[in-house]
């Protein structure tokens, strides 16, 4: 799948799960300047949402910005953004890659991006990511 492997680092927060909270947060990102790889949001329960916010792996940390918009965010974890051309079968083909080299995928979310493209944020474990940048490679 991968033609493009990028390190990015992602947050997770809970937040409330009402109208205009990810609007909220977003906001806060957009006014602080920061340019996000890509943003994750979804109904953990009737009260509770959860989303993930990802950036490059060079960006500031964010957990300033977030208290200044009232969202505690998690600790900075490390991910990698897998970027390439949309074909049948492409997330099956980079989990048996990973499988093969007895990397136990954390967390894989795929979205297409049109004109052809694909995207995914893969976590694996920290102790995991060496193996998986040369199980990928």
């Amino acid at each position: 799948m991968a033609d493009e492997i990028t390190q990015v680092a992602f947050y997770m927060a809970a937040i409330p799960n009402k109208a205009g909270e990810g609007a909220r947060i977003l906001g806060a990102l957009k006014d602080a300047g920061v340019n996000l790889v890509g943003f994750l949001g979804y109904r953990k329960s009737a009260r509770n949402a959860e989303v993930i916010i990802v950036v490059d792996d060079k960006a500031p940390n964010l957990g300033p910005i977030g208290k200044k918009a009232g969202v505690a965010l998690g600790k900075r974890s490390k991910a990698l953004w897998l970027t390439g051309e949309d074909r049948a079968g492409v997330g099956a083909d980079v989990l048996s890659k990973l499988a093969g080299a007895g990397v136990n995928v954390v967390s894989l979310h795929g979205i297409t991006a049109g004109a052809g493209r694909v995207g995914a944020l893969l976590v694996v474990e920290p102790a995991d990511f060496k193996k998986t940048l040369k199980a990928l490679a």
